[in-house]
């Protein structure tokens, strides 16, 4: 007997014995993660790598990894990388589930890691493997919070989902529907809003995460984007170290008319080597730019469209940049820039898909009302007006022209305190333009829905939310319905 035991212990280290898997958000964790989320890439893997190395059956870093596969995938859309990283997705899933399912990071990790991977292929074409993962994941979430009802994590994805799936138009609801997903913007918010008020331990791991949802969502679901930037200065986001923080400001401040706010914040950034690349930035600089009229707009369009290797905003890039000749004067750069815009991208985007159209057209923007659009759309209403009230509807031959300076005018008097000077251009630009194929009707009809809305006449904004809705085949329409529908929700009158 003493032989055997002797024998059986000179043997036991060359057994196998597989450690018990944990999710274990140290220190070191929330360190590596807060570094991802600044996309301070570099200096996250240096350590996760540590993790790795002390702790190999800490579950966590392989959960952080995600993130630094999602980042550059999605903002970057770089093939090459897709395809070296797309493996991933299963591996991490199988470690996710190799943990102890006691854990309500169990269910939250797996949910997250398709959350994540859904919205990259969405941007590589997979649409319908996107749309399963989200089922997926909401049905893990759902579940988590059945059996980890505390765990606050969960709210901030789930709302999210909830808010976002509150907007889908009616025909596309039998999607939701037969994947089991319902959607409520105010409960949605509700869910989110308190995630970012809570002071749980496991809610601060993710809090600056939480700003990121809760500001679009506060901007593209409930329009109320004055409401999104106040949030983002009483919370003082730090937009000079945080890459991701400066990204988000200067998108939203792209589009909503606060384009000097998102050059700024840009130009103030810290652009050390230790933050992802991001041609992105590039995109963003070169509209804001152009909007402002600054001459060294181009220079950063071209750098973008040279850069990047993706599909996503490159014909709406090219179309940019055949304006910024045009509006110099430069005819043989513009129309070069705009054969590119038929040859290069995509048209998932209805910016995109608008800049295909335009090019195949062979119709020119008027110079003053292009000029009066984009320091419109940059938030210098002031000057825009000016250039408009340079020119009259009679000085324009073509009826789409006449159409556009109603609606352009209209937006600016609107966007100068003028609401009831900017219903009449309003007014005027539905009656005139329901049934044509531009856009201006239809944007002209959200636009008296939101003006309708704030002054808390529920019936008149619903009346324009509809009237937007029921416009065919025009120009954006499906992100204008997209907005039309999410103010429907919000007044409960869906």
């Amino acid at each position: 007997m003493r032989l055997f035991v002797t024998v059986f212990l000179c043997l036991l280290p060359f057994f196998s014995f597989a450690a018990e898997k944990v999710f274990d958000f140290n220190a070191r964790c929330q360190q590596a993660y807060d570094a991802v989320m600044q996309l301070r890439m570099n200096d996250a893997k240096a350590l996760l790598d540590a993790e790795k190395q002390e702790h190999p059956d800490n579950l966590i870093p392989y959960y952080i990894d995600n993130y630094r596969d999602f980042f550059p995938l999605f903002f970057n859309e770089d093939p090459a990388l897709y395809n070296a990283s797309k493996g991933h997705r299963s591996e991490r899933l199988d470690l996710m589930a190799a943990g102890p399912s006691s854990s309500p990071y169990y269910l939250f990790t797996q949910a997250a890691i398709r959350f994540q991977w859904a919205f990259v292929k969405l941007k590589f074409g997979e649409k319908w493997d996107a749309v399963w993962d989200i089922r997926k994941a909401y049905v893990m979430l759902k579940d988590n919070q059945r059996r980890f009802p505390g765990f606050t994590p969960n709210s901030l994805l789930l709302g999210a989902m909830q808010a976002v799936f509150g907007t889908i138009p009616d025909g596309y609801k039998w999607i939701t529907n037969i994947l089991g997903m319902r959607g409520n913007i105010q409960q949605g918010m509700a869910m989110v809003q308190r995630f970012v008020s809570s002071t749980d331990p496991n809610a601060q791991l993710f809090k600056e995460e939480s700003y990121y949802y809760y500001c679009y969502l506060k901007v593209f679901i409930e329009n109320k984007p004055d409401e999104a930037f106040a949030f983002m200065q009483q919370r003082q986001l730090d937009t000079r170290n945080n890459f991701l923080f400066a990204l988000m400001v200067a998108n939203l401040s792209m589009n909503n008319q606060r384009a000097d706010m998102g050059i700024r914040v840009l130009e103030n950034r810290d652009d050390h080597a230790s933050y992802l690349e991001l041609p992105y930035t590039n995109y963003l600089m070169g509209v804001m730019k152009l909007e402002r009229q600054d001459t060294d707009a181009a220079a950063y369009l071209e750098k973008f469209v040279t850069q990047f290797k993706g599909k996503f905003y490159v014909k709406e890039a090219y179309q940019r940049l055949s304006w910024a000749y045009l509006l110099q004067g430069r005819m043989d750069q513009a129309k070069r820039y705009r054969e590119a815009v038929l040859t290069h991208g995509n048209t998932e985007t209805d910016a995109d898909k608008q800049a295909q159209k335009d090019a195949k057209s062979g119709h020119w923007p008027h110079p003053a009302l292009l000029k009066a659009r984009l320091l419109s759309d940059g938030g210098f209403f002031n000057e825009a007006m000016k250039v408009l009230l340079t020119v009259h509807a009679a000085d324009f031959p073509a009826m789409e022209d006449k159409l556009e300076y109603a609606y352009r005018m209209g937006r600016v008097l609107d966007e100068m305190g003028q609401e009831d000077k900017a219903i009449a251009m309003y007014t005027a630009t539905i009656r005139v333009g329901a049934n044509r194929p531009e856009y201006y009707a239809a944007r002209a009809a959200l636009q008296m829905g939101y003006i309708y809305e704030r002054r808390n006449d529920k019936s008149k904004a619903a009346e324009c939310y509809r009237t937007c809705i029921s416009m065919p085949d025009h120009d954006y329409k499906n992100s204008l319905d997209h907005r039309a529908k999410a103010g429907l929700e919000r007044l409960g009158m869906d």
